[in-house]
């Protein structure tokens, strides 16, 4: 049965996704956003905006808020306050525009403490502090007002795919000289398809509220899939593993390169994803797909 959907970040990299996405399977889109979309019809909202304007979602069966003020910038640094407004003050004001419609709210993994072992991170993992970027801080307060107003939230880890604008792009910044630094020997991380976020967003609003993490079928050796999107890309580089305390001095020093950073690239962070997997949800991308789609010159 085709829903109208409230859209939050339609034009930014995960929300125009879902956006095409949803149109493609015959929903209606109400892009609630500064620009226009190039999927769904566009409704004028600043997230940023300091003024208390309430979102226009009356029309939505259901709304799924993906936009956010991303960028990894040290906690209490003068970007926060940007960051808290989109990521917290904005989706508060959603949640008490949406009343009792279904809420999918996109958080991030980035929310979760990486100070207790990630080895395997369930959905309890404490999201109360320890957080390394402004974002990771403001995300978790956004996640937590969300779980409170009984909305589903997804928690995604490393979101990748065509139009990336954040990873890749860092990934290829990262090498100089030919050489590509990394904290530690070779760890399992997860990552998460933006194909796979965007089908589990639509989804989403059947299953019971509460938080869900996100990620490919399995988790990828960290090593391996660098080389793969390097070259992917054209890009040669061999891999230097830098003991993390080492690593941890140039912190700040080479560009891309912060606390937040080293700490997700130095440790096994995998998350355990058998919660949406009990609700049917079968991850239907990896990263294998992406790779492919870069040879047949997909960006």
């Amino acid at each position: 049965m085709p829903l109208t959907l409230a859209l939050t970040g339609a034009t930014g990299f995960c929300g125009s996704h879902l956006a095409a996405l949803a149109t493609a399977r015959g929903h209606r889109v109400l892009a609630l956003g500064r620009r226009p979309p190039r999927h769904g019809t566009h409704v004028p909202w600043d997230a940023a905006a300091p003024s208390p304007v309430p979102p226009e979602v009356r029309a939505a069966d259901l709304v799924v808020h993906c936009a956010a003020a991303v960028g990894d910038h040290p906690p209490g640094s003068p970007a926060e306050r940007t960051q808290h407004l989109v990521n917290v003050v904005a989706t508060e004001r959603l949640l008490a525009a949406a009343a009792d419609r279904p809420f999918v709210f996109v958080s991030s993994a980035s929310v979760y403490d990486p100070r207790p072992d990630r080895s395997s991170v369930t959905e309890d993992h404490p999201t109360t502090g320890g957080h390394l970027n402004a974002y990771g801080r403001t995300k978790a307060r956004a996640d937590a007002l969300a779980l409170a107003a009984g909305a589903v939230v997804l928690r995604p880890r490393a979101v990748y795919g065509p139009g990336d604008p954040h990873l890749v792009p860092r990934l290829l910044g990262s090498v100089r000289c030919g050489v590509l630094p990394l904290p530690g020997g070779d760890v399992q991380l997860s990552l998460t398809a933006v194909e796979n976020l965007a089908e589990a967003c639509l989804r989403a609003h059947a299953w019971p509220p509460g938080a869900y993490n996100l990620a490919d079928r399995a988790p990828y050796a960290r090593d391996a899939a660098l080389r793969a999107v390097l070259a992917a890309h054209g890009r040669r580089a061999r891999l230097l593993h830098v003991p993390p305390r080492l690593a941890a001095l140039a912190v700040g020093r080479r560009p891309h390169l912060t606390a937040y950073a080293l700490d997700q690239l130095a440790h096994r962070v995998v998350l355990d994803t058998r919660k949406s997997r009990s609700r049917g949800f079968t991850p239907g991308r990896d990263l294998d797909d992406y790779l492919a789609g870069l040879a047949r010159g997909g960006r």
